[in-house]
């Protein structure tokens, strides 16, 4: 989502490191082009000011202009800020004395259904027994929609049909938890194309009814100034405890993730990365502010790994990069891997500095699901012997090989290339002539 203001403010900054003394004048250049890019970013216009006056007014003192590295200085002030600006980390509020209610608003197409069912599933993960209910009797779709994703990831769903009364079906949940042990409710209430009082008015009846520990807002990240906008309309009627921030991997210019916090007061709790129902993570400021300004985010990176990589496995692969037996069978159980992580390009994007190589390489490559299926199609149609020998592949062979997998034999070239090239950076990796962090050794 911050690809274009990522690249900019890179931009920027590689000026800044490039002079060894930095004038006012330079900073003042600096801080017109910053203002450009947020502006350009879709953040708010009185968030933009804020941010440059205290950027500037910290980068002409002499903690920089005295500094032996005074862009690098510049980067770290900047850094600071939009800690600043996106807020403490916060993370839900549940009760000690089970269940835990959680109530979730937003207008329809925000994502709201399915972040309930990415939240269930969060929740599950972290021990807790939750319980979805369906409140938007209007709509008998997203009702439907509910109980799919509830048989799909096997979290029971509460429902009452389209002709019951949304504040009974809210109270009724929450004593079905309480029957069958469940330690958390989350609410799926009803959505508008636009807000509207009888919205609001329902919400407020429910919250008086059944008293949430959470009221959570779920706001299209991707409606930019829209999303600060129905926040604060929202947080107006209800007392918002939190956001979620949803579709942060769309194309958008990520000005809502940026405005949101400032403008409503509201922490932002959650972010949704993909449509998978694992794709939901805890905000974390200082690891969107690493990303926005082109430093990876490697302990995610880990996170994701460690989710998705056993110990044991780590170990087992770790093992054969040592001794240089890695083969193509350990490639394309690795793939496998990697793919449940989540899209191959943000992996890629969370790996500090990657974004500037590729820059310098003509580009961030497509990275999409169908090349990785094109290259699994024809490691499969590989024998045993040659996935675990690539150097016996000759000419004969790559063609069966291209045949069975319907590619050429130019394809079944290039992945052999590929596959000499990874083998020789994992040499390097592990005789240490190239670092990466420990914990990312098993990817």
């Amino acid at each position: 989502m911050f690809e274009s203001l990522s690249d900019r403010l890179n931009d920027i900054f590689t000026g800044l490191r490039s002079k060894g003394i930095l004038t006012e004048r330079d900073v003042d250049q600096a801080m017109r082009e910053i203002r450009m890019s947020l502006l350009e970013a879709d953040v708010n216009f009185k968030v933009v000011k804020e941010f440059v006056s205290r950027v500037r007014e910290r980068s002409i003192g002499a903690e920089v202009l005295q500094s032996l590295s005074p862009g690098q200085q510049v980067v770290k002030i900047v850094h600071e800020e939009l800690l600043q600006v996106l807020g403490e980390p916060a993370r839900l509020d549940l009760s000690n004395t089970p269940p835990s209610i959680i109530l979730l608003a937003g207008l329809q197409g925000s994502g709201k259904t399915t972040t309930a069912a990415k939240l269930a599933l969060t929740l599950r993960k972290q021990g807790q027994h939750p319980l979805l209910a369906a409140l938007d009797v209007y709509r008998p779709a997203a009702i439907d929609q509910l109980m799919s994703l509830g048989k799909q990831l096997n979290v029971p769903v509460y429902t009452e049909g389209t002709k019951a009364d949304p504040v009974n079906v809210a109270a009724n949940a929450v004593q079905e938890a309480r029957k069958n042990a469940q330690t958390v409710v989350i609410l799926d209430t009803a959505g508008r194309l636009s807000i509207d009082e009888q919205m609001m008015r329902e919400l407020r009846d429910i919250e008086q009814r059944v008293k949430p520990h959470e009221v959570l807002l779920v706001a299209d990240a991707m409606t930019g100034q829209d999303a600060v906008q129905t926040a604060n309309a929202f947080h107006e009627s209800v007392q918002l405890t939190g956001l979620i921030l949803t579709k942060m991997d769309g194309d958008a210019r990520g000005g809502a993730a940026l405005s949101i916090r400032s403008v409503t007061g509201v922490p932002i709790k959650f972010l949704t990365t993909g449509e998978k129902t694992d794709a939901l993570e805890p905000f974390h400021p200082d690891r969107l502010a690493q990303r926005i300004l082109g430093m990876g985010d490697v302990l995610t990176l880990i996170e994701k790994a460690q989710e998705n990589i056993t110990e044991e496995e780590a170990k087992k692969l770790e093992k054969k990069m040592r001794s240089a037996s890695f083969d193509l069978e350990d490639f394309l159980q690795q793939m496998g891997q990697v793919r449940k992580m989540g899209p191959l390009t943000q992996l890629v994007e969370m790996i500090p500095g990657m974004r500037n190589a590729m820059k310098q390489m003509g580009g961030m490559p497509d990275l999409d699901d169908k090349q990785v299926k094109h290259v699994e199609a024809i490691i499969t149609s590989m024998t045993v012997q040659e996935r675990r020998r690539p150097d016996i592949i000759d000419g004969s062979r790559r063609r069966r090989i291209a045949r069975g997998s319907g590619t050429t034999v130019q394809e079944v070239n290039q992945l052999l290339n590929q596959f000499r090239e990874a083998q020789k950076m994992m040499k390097q990796l592990t005789s240490g002539k190239m670092r990466i962090p420990k914990g990312l050794l098993g990817m």
